[in-house]
């Protein structure tokens, strides 16, 4: 085992917690020790911080880390590797745990191996056979007084998290959702007794987010009341940062349950933290007051959305947080008729999209709206190719009707373009592709649009024939030409990124199954790894 100092630098790891603040010198290495223990014990997200600068500080004074102040170290350190740095949690998780082990602390061992178990991106059965194991060594450990209550109840609650994110692979969900309740409700009933105890008092809250989270589909009245018990109890014990992702997941809820205003509230009420947890904060605020109508200039929206780009950024690694932040900053903009600063931004955003299929809905989305921008400057021949690019993706989608959209777009565009001949060939193909869906109303308009642009190009009688065919489709259609505008909505419909999660799934915004107002962003594996083994999620 080895016993390297927590601050010895680790291939892609990041240093420690980003959001603590700087020290100004070297400072007394024992004050330095005992502010990063008492953090540890808050569960502080500088704690990592904390660490570096009290190791720094007692090695340059010729006093290693005892074991046990190691663990803490390499526990603090894991819990803040995030992005490219995520694959390294896991073997700091177990150093931890068998430095723990050689100072005595057997329950805190466990929780470090419980969660290098969860710090796999996709953890499958054979994990949660590892944490059941776990569970149970916990509870012995406990009756013999070698655990405490809040340690081993840590450990059952790592494992019901598990459970959680693997509730959508199952083949019966809902029941397995009814057994997570049952056993997430007994846990309370354990832990209860002993909340004056602060480490326990803090288990308790997440036990009740977590099934306030398994509860929304199911019943959203019960989990607002189980998320707003865990608000309180986090606050109740004076840490007010623990409870960031139970309020995310309470205005997730209020949202789709038609109470905006109160979940703007909530949000702006959470403690701000640091990186990827604070850019999540200020998107689910901003996708708040968009849904509550009470910015009507978006201002506040905009500035909410470029702090999130800003804070999203700062995650080495991050970078789909990134994209959905500045695809959303761009879109917010584009509403707004701020279109040369949406182009700006959905042009970064574009730039750092692969090729990969995870993305195609997010470079759809940038795409058309990218195009939307160019047809509102005044640009149709380069709304006309972006229109297209997203249309060419889009038409292989199992729905049809985003492909359709975009086809009728890229025709309207090559019409404002001067190319009325491109324009024909494309409202042919936006018809083809309604009827595949189904919508003969939106065929009928296509076509319509199509036989103006035939009788442009190969006169009357080529355009009384697919005037012809568009009344047999004998139906109103999508707004008609000249009205750009109207392409909005169009473009609201597409599916957004890495979306829509399962029914019990976290989106970025805090919403489940995507019971918002609009689809959001699915948490990714990498994301929902980091949030189990932290105990939020």
């Amino acid at each position: 085992m080895s016993s390297r100092s927590p601050d010895d630098p680790l291939p892609g790891v990041s240093r420690y917690a980003a959001g603590a603040p700087a020290a100004e010198g070297p400072g007394d290495p024992h004050e330095l020790l005992r502010r990063a223990r008492r953090l540890t014990a808050e569960g502080h997200p500088s704690a990592g911080g904390a660490w570096e600068r009290a190791s720094t500080a007692l090695r340059r004074a010729g006093h290693p880390l005892a074991p046990g102040d190691h663990a803490d170290a390499l526990d603090a350190t894991a819990l803040d590797c995030r992005g490219r740095a995520r694959p390294a949690a896991g073997p700091l998780f177990s150093r931890a745990a068998g430095l723990h082990e050689r100072a005595g602390r057997r329950g805190k061992a466990l929780v470090s191996r419980a969660r290098a178990l969860l710090s796999e991106p996709e953890p499958g059965a054979t994990v949660c056979a590892g944490l059941a194991a776990l569970g149970e060594r916990a509870r012995v450990l406990h009756t013999t007084g070698q655990a405490t209550a809040a340690e081993t109840a840590t450990v059952l609650l790592l494992r019901c998290r598990a459970r959680a994110d693997l509730l959508d692979t199952g083949p019966d969900p809902a029941a397995e959702a009814t057994a997570l309740r049952r056993d997430l409700t007994r846990l309370i009933s354990f832990v209860t007794p002993h909340r004056a105890d602060p480490a326990v008092l803090r288990v308790l809250a997440e036990a009740r987010t977590l099934l306030g989270r398994v509860t929304v589909p199911d019943d959203p009245a019960a989990a607002l009341v189980r998320l707003r018990a865990a608000v309180t109890d986090h606050r109740t014990g004076g840490r007010p940062w623990q409870a960031a992702e139970s309020e995310l997941l309470l205005a997730g809820v209020l949202r789709a349950t038609g109470a905006p205003q109160e979940a703007a509230r909530v949000l702006r009420a959470a403690a701000p933290l640091p990186g990827a947890d604070r850019a999540r904060q200020c998107l689910a605020l901003a996708r708040t007051l968009a849904l509550s109508g009470g910015e009507p200039d978006g201002d506040t929206e905009t500035a909410l959305l470029a702090e999130a780009v800003r804070h999203a950024d700062g995650v080495t690694g991050d970078s789909r947080l990134s994209t959905l932040a500045r695809l959303a900053l761009g879109i917010a903009q584009a509403e707004r008729g701020r279109w040369r600063a949406a182009s700006a931004v959905l042009e970064e955003a574009l730039s750092g999209l692969s090729g990969d299929g995870d993305d195609e809905t997010a470079r759809v989305r940038a795409r058309a709206w990218l195009a939307y921008c160019a047809l509102c400057l005044g640009e149709p021949g380069r709304a006309a190719g972006d229109f297209a690019y997203a249309e060419a993706e889009a038409r292989r989608w199992d729905d049809r009707h985003h492909g359709a959209a975009l086809s009728h777009l890229t025709a309207y565009a090559l019409c404002a373009a001067g190319a009325p001949e491109k324009a024909a060939r494309a409202y042919e193909r936006a018809a083809d592709l309604w009827r595949s869906a189904g919508d003969h109303a939106a065929a009928a308009h296509s076509l319509r649009s199509r036989a103006r642009r035939v009788r442009e190009v190969w006169g009357a009688d080529a355009a009384d024939v697919v005037e012809e065919e568009a009344l047999r489709e004998a139906a109103r259609g999508l707004p008609g030409d000249g009205e750009p505008d109207r392409a909005r909505a169009s473009l609201r419909s597409l599916p957004e990124p890495y979306g829509p999660p399962g029914p019990y799934q976290v989106d970025v915004y805090g919403e489940v199954g995507g019971t918002g107002n609009a689809p959001g962003g699915r948490y990714g594996a990498e994301e929902r790894g980091a949030a189990r083994a932290r105990g939020c999620a």
